[in-house]
Parts: C-alpha cells; structure tokens; sequence
C-alpha cells in the first residue's frame, strides 16, 4: 500500500503569493489577484500606516479579504542590527495592531529588509510567529520548507518568473509535493513600469485544475494537518485527531480524512 499526503482536492502543486509594505499598488495587486483566482500573504508595518504612500487603515480589513494579513514589524528596521527587545517590541506591537484590523491572530512573518539572524527566528517562534520568509531573490526551488522560520521563495517576481511558472505548470508528477512561491513589493511593478509582468503570469497560472491556491499560513496550517495524522502500522487505517480535513492518496486513490474521524484504507 502506497500512501502519500496530499494538498485539498488529492492536488500535488501549490502556489502562495508574499508582497510587502502595503503600499497603495497592493490596491491593483489584490484586483489582479481576485480576478484569477489567487491567494496573497500582505505583510504590513502597523506603525507606518499613517503615511501618506501607505493604505489607509480603514481600507485594509475589506481590501485583503480572502487573503492574509502578515506582520513586518512596526516600523521596518534592519533588525539583525537591533537589540532582541526592541525586535519583542517591533513585533508584538504589529502582531497586536493588525489584529485589531483584521480580527484573527497574525501569526505569518516576512523579514524586513531580509534581516535575520538565529536569535531572532528563535524569539519570534516565542511571540507567536509560526513562519518567515527571507528575502532571497531566487532560489529556483519549488521544495516545501525545511525550516519555516527561514523560508525562502522560488523568486522574486522580477527574476526569471514566467520562465519558473511554465516549468510549474508542466510538472507533472504526482508523487511529489511542489510549492511555487513568488515574492515582491507592488510598488516594484509602477517603478519597472511592468504590470503586465504580474497581469501575464496571473492569468497564465489562474484557474488550474492541478494547483491549489493558498496563503502562506493557509500552508502552514494544513501541512500540520497533514503531519498529525495517525495512522495504523499496516497502513489500513487512518484517523485525523485535527478539526480540519487532510487529503491522502492511497494507491492512486484520492481520499479525504474528515477532521475527528477514523478512516479505513483497505479498498473493498
């Protein structure tokens, strides 16, 4: 008996989308974004929502809905740089601030300016922070994350990302779990007057059959679903001690285990 895990819908792809700073671009990104079907990380500076250039606070809640919302600190220092307890600060004021909007713990991450250190990954493990992402330009990698507190991208998305996107969407192998990943900052697309970039590759990988469209914490999430299943040492049976679902593949066949229920493998 050949067992597998797989994403929602017995899928084997995933694409999850992080862009930073929520500037006033993020506005077009989240339309472009909605109109194909695609999920979005959006990692804010509470403390620096009052800038002119930044989106309004009363407008963030309806604008990322459907989408989430992520911490990058208060005020985006370099904070490999900082004290530990000035980044405590930094990140539990943004964690507090953009959970009086958005109404739901924030518990995702992207470094600002790409700064970390172990120390850092290590205190905001402890402050409620259960992923980051680096701000490594490409990696070229569609592999799941060894380490969620140094998750680094496929790409950002000026680097080579219809190229990346075509090898995704020819990959067809089911027996591996792949993840594309593209990262950026809206504002990149008015500065490189290329928002055709972003329009090309969305309606290229939208709407596909064999992908799942998720956020980052979406990912997260449903992954621990999938590690804490139990299963019998023969394989014929399987239960889901989580409240959410997690789809399996057992011999080809797709099969959803039901959040709190016993499942038998063995095909009658």
């Amino acid at each position: 008996m050949k067992i597998y895990s797989c994403f929602p819908g017995g899928k084997s792809k995933v694409l999850t989308m992080s862009y930073d700073d929520g500037k006033h671009a993020d506005e077009r990104l989240v339309a472009i974004f909605n109109q194909n079907g695609i999920k979005g990380t959006f990692n804010l500076n509470y403390g620096l929502m009052a800038n002119p250039e930044r989106i309004d606070k009363e407008k963030i809640k309806e604008l990322y809905e459907g989408h989430e919302i992520a911490t990058h600190t208060m005020t985006h220092p370099t904070i490999s740089r900082c004290p530990l307890t000035q980044n405590a600060k930094e990140i539990l004021e943004d964690r507090a601030g953009l959970e009086s909007i958005a109404g739901y713990p924030v518990r995702g991450h992207a470094y600002p300016n790409g700064s970390y250190n172990e120390d850092i990954k290590e205190l905001f493990t402890k402050l409620g922070i259960v992923y980051a992402r680096t701000a490594d330009w490409e990696t070229g990698s569609f592999e799941l994350p060894v380490d969620l507190m140094e998750w680094k991208a496929t790409c950002h998305h000026n680097y080579n990302l219809m190229k990346y996107a075509k090898e995704f969407a020819e990959f067809k192998k089911p027996q591996y779990l792949k993840c594309f990943y593209v990262w950026g900052h809206s504002y990149e697309f008015d500065r490189d007057n290329n928002w055709e970039l972003i329009e090309e590759f969305c309606s290229y990988m939208g709407g596909r059959e064999d992908i799942w469209y998720a956020t980052n914490i979406e990912l997260v999430d449903y992954m621990k679903v999938c590690r804490e299943l139990q299963f019998g040492a023969a394989g014929e049976f399987v239960y889901n001690p989580s409240a959410a679902e997690a789809w399996i593949s057992v011999d080809g066949r797709v099969i959803c285990v039901k959040g709190g229920t016993l499942v038998n493998l063995k095909e009658e």
